[in-house]
């Protein structure tokens, strides 16, 4: 099995002075009706916090019941909670996608198989073992963009399996099609984060869906307090119907500035992948790891794709940004292809 550094993530790209495209939090701050009601929030630091109303609004944003709700620091802590409280025989993370998982699954002394989409095939998903007894798979993936029917993810559930869907960039796609969040399906755990939507990756904010058998194994290995009082209030806070409002009309432009990338980039007769559905698209370019960095020197961060299993240095994911940046960013690529 190929070696990847499963540890690099976007955030390892960007630098001063540089033009970030590399890394998929849409906002570059958070909205200032959020930033009020954590200021206000500031007063309660005293006390140790409680997720309780946290899950209790993720309960009624979702349609489902409180004990189906594992508030956590972030798509990330819940990783790394099912990777300790559960004893796989056989885990399989289906690949290129979000490196965490497997990571989390290694570090808790898992062996892991991957089983690799196929990019002649737009990335489709396909079968996994069937003795897989834990299977991640992202949708939106990433780095792919693609957005996997609900169908093909529902066939994937078997007795004695845990299905592990990150939904972390769903909400980045108006309506929110094909996700499996509202459904209390037997084995199947959905993962949320508000980072990405709401420019938050420094506070830690997200949660878990799952029956309530799975979400008591997984508390009982979360460490105490671990999410914050700030990070509770926004997750209240951003399940409000102002907010899923707002959201989707954020997805929705984060749409319209997606389109007006690809339509760029395939003039240009860059290779896009599959059909993006995300707030990023991922290209395979001929030579790519050398023109990432003469994109650098020009001033724009993009995302190594030879960091995802499935993926070599020919590939890049691009984060969407409004049509003026990726303007520039199209200039600068025509310009140092």
């Amino acid at each position: 099995m190929a070696d990847y550094d499963l540890h690099h993530h976007g955030d390892r790209e960007v630098g001063d002075g540089l033009v970030d495209l590399a890394v998929n939090v849409r906002l570059p701050a958070p909205p200032a009706w959020l930033r009020a009601e954590l200021a206000a929030a500031l007063d309660d630091l005293a006390a140790y916090p409680s997720v309780d109303a946290a899950a209790q609004a993720v309960a009624a944003r979702h349609g489902r019941e409180v004990p189906d709700v594992l508030v956590t620091a972030g798509a990330a802590e819940a990783f790394t909670l099912l990777a300790n409280a559960l004893r796989p025989r056989h885990a399989v993370v289906v690949h290129p996608q979000f490196t965490e998982p497997e990571a989390a699954l290694r570090a808790a002394g898992h062996a892991v198989d991957r089983v690799v989409l196929s990019a002649s095939d737009g990335f489709a998903l396909g079968p996994v073992p069937a003795d897989a007894d834990l299977v991640f798979v992202g949708n939106p993936t990433n780095p792919t963009s693609v957005l996997h029917p609900a169908a093909a993810l529902r066939a994937l559930v078997r007795p004695g399996r845990i299905l592990v869907v990150d939904e972390a960039f769903l909400d980045a796609v108006p309506g929110e099609p094909e996700s499996l969040a509202g459904e209390r399906l037997p084995g199947v755990v959905v993962i949320r984060s508000l980072t990405k939507t709401w420019g938050i990756a420094g506070l830690r904010a997200g949660y878990v869906l799952a029956e309530p058998s799975v979400v008591e194994a997984l508390r009982a290995v979360q460490p105490p307090w671990s999410v914050s009082t700030l990070a509770a209030r926004a997750v209240v806070t951003c399940s409000r119907p102002s907010a899923l409002d707002e959201a989707d009309k954020l997805a929705v432009r984060a749409e319209q500035d997606r389109e007006y990338l690809v339509s760029g980039l395939r003039s240009l007769g860059v290779e896009v992948a599959g059909t993006p559905r995300g707030p990023f698209v991922l290209v395979r370019i001929p030579g790519a790891a050398e023109l990432r960095l003469r994109l650098r020197e020009a001033g724009y961060a993009l995302r190594r794709g030879d960091t995802f299993p499935g993926l070599d240095g020919d590939w890049l994911r691009i984060a969407v940004r409004d049509p003026a940046v990726t303007d520039g960013f199209l200039d600068a690529l025509r310009r140092l292809r």
